[in-house]
């Protein structure tokens, strides 16, 4: 990417637009920069942030500062980009940029404008969202995808999620995996696990030791030195009953409930399917009730057809890129290929089940014309039902790098566009965050008289 410092810009009309930039210094304390107004930037794009580009930053976002970064801002009076390295108004006072870690049901349009500088190491797993001040209020550049309160931590007591632990304690003691979710809900602050003893939305069933993905932006696992993993992973293999007695407790006192197999605290759910069938088995034979899902990789479709066949109800598969040369370079893929991926989506739009995509989104790549004419593409071959806009959690300049060595990359056209022309190209694609419940189902986007034929591989 390259930037060049103090470069003009066009002048815009009404300064009182603008939203004003906000950086740290080197105690982390976050202040406003009179006279600057905040940069998004998306790959080589800068853009000076407006009020159009932001809306009010949601409750539960987190700020941030990025250390070994010098933060890009607009200048108002001169209408240029430039780079700061220092605060203009106290000589000799470092100063950083500032990002938004935002709450789930939104996707950033534009990701904090900086500059590393030399030696500068990866950044944390976490999205990192252009944000200014305006009006006593932070600002963030992002686009709501989701307004389902599902993870909504004002609904999120801390002391009725320890009063639920408590008893979750009593009515399951030996059971583990009830215990590995405790962890996640106390330790980590997962909100999957939150709900799961506050009795509401989405269970989290997080099974799986292994995986056989290599992801730059894995949560559970990183072996590059250099990247902290957010959470450990889940050290043992529930068995089918731990698996069932867990999902059943939330199916059993849970309207629209759903379960799910594969979240941040595990490798890959297929690969534990040895206890993952018979546990679906367990839970089939006590109850039709709740919605069973699976986020996965979609690596072993012969694998999905028996899941399918005990009762698995919906997938949610995880793709950052519709083009081989990218999901390859970002998922690292041991053992399965891109058309494998293809194919599970293939299977289950056969059998008639729900797929929805977990789309890893970072402005600058997503939004580029390759990626959005693969999207298209893959949306006109299989009526997937939903996608799931989800923010890449990776360090953006790094992530562009490698994908940028991976395939040609355009000029972004914007997220707000591209949400918007694949909603008018495909208006009957649910969007959103979250799983729903079956109860909220949509069939697959072809002719109720026509058959879904499979696609050949």
């Amino acid at each position: 990417m390259s930037i060049t410092k103090n470069r003009p810009c066009k002048p815009f009309q009404n300064k009182k637009n603008f939203v004003t930039a906000v950086v740290a210094n080197n105690a982390g304390e976050i202040f406003d920069l009179k006279g600057y107004a905040a940069v998004g930037m998306a790959g080589p794009s800068l853009v000076p942030l407006t009020l159009h580009e932001t809306i009010n930053m949601p409750f539960g976002g987190e700020l941030m500062y990025l250390p070994d970064r010098k933060p890009i801002l607009y200048d108002m009076e001169n209408s240029r980009i430039e780079i700061l390295g220092e605060n203009p108004y106290e000589p000799g006072e470092m100063i950083f940029p500032v990002a938004a870690f935002n709450s789930p049901g939104y996707v950033i349009s534009y990701i904090s404008a900086y500059r590393e500088n030399n030696g500068a190491g990866y950044l944390p797993l976490f999205s990192y969202g252009a944000v200014g001040w305006h009006r006593g209020r932070f600002r963030s550049a992002v686009i709501r995808v989701d307004k389902e309160r599902r993870q909504d931590l004002r609904l999120m007591k801390p002391e009725d999620v320890i009063d639920g632990v408590r008893r979750m304690k009593k009515k399951m003691p030996d059971n583990r995996l009830r215990k590995h979710l405790e962890k996640c809900a106390l330790e980590y602050g997962c909100p999957a696990a939150k709900n799961f003893f506050l009795g509401r939305y989405e269970g989290a069933l997080p099974t799986s030791e292994n995986c056989n993905a290599g992801c730059l932006g894995c949560l559970s696992l990183q072996q590059h030195g250099e990247i902290p993993h957010s959470q450990d992973r889940i050290s043992f293999k529930p068995s089918p009953q731990e698996i069932a007695e867990v999902s059943l407790e939330h199916i059993g006192r849970v309207k629209r409930s759903v379960v799910s197999f594969g979240q941040g605290c595990e490798g890959e759910p297929l690969l534990a399917a040895d206890v993952i069938l018979p546990a679906i088995e367990k839970i089939r034979s006590a109850t039709g009730r709740g919605t069973i899902n699976m986020n996965t990789n979609g690596s072993r479709p012969h694998i999905l057809k028996k899941l399918f066949d005990a009762g698995l109800d919906s997938i949610r598969i995880s793709i950052n890129s519709f083009r081989k040369e990218c999901y390859d370079a970002y998922f690292r893929p041991r053992g399965y290929g891109f058309s494998d991926v293809l194919k599970s989506i293939d299977i289950a739009l056969g059998r008639g089940r729900f797929v929805s995509v977990n789309y890893l989104n970072c402005p600058g790549f997503t939004d580029t014309p390759e990626e959005v004419q693969a999207l298209t593409r893959l949306l006109n071959h299989y009526p997937i039902s939903m996608i799931q806009w989800r923010n890449l959690n990776f360090d953006p300049v790094r992530y562009w790098k490698v994908m940028s060595d991976a395939a040609p990359q355009g000029s972004p056209m914007g997220m707000k566009n591209i949400l918007r022309q694949t909603k008018e190209s495909f208006p009957n694609l649910m969007y959103g965050y979250f799983n729903p419940p079956k109860e909220k189902f949509t069939p697959t986007r072809i002719n109720r008289n026509q058959k879904y034929l499979p696609q050949r591989h």
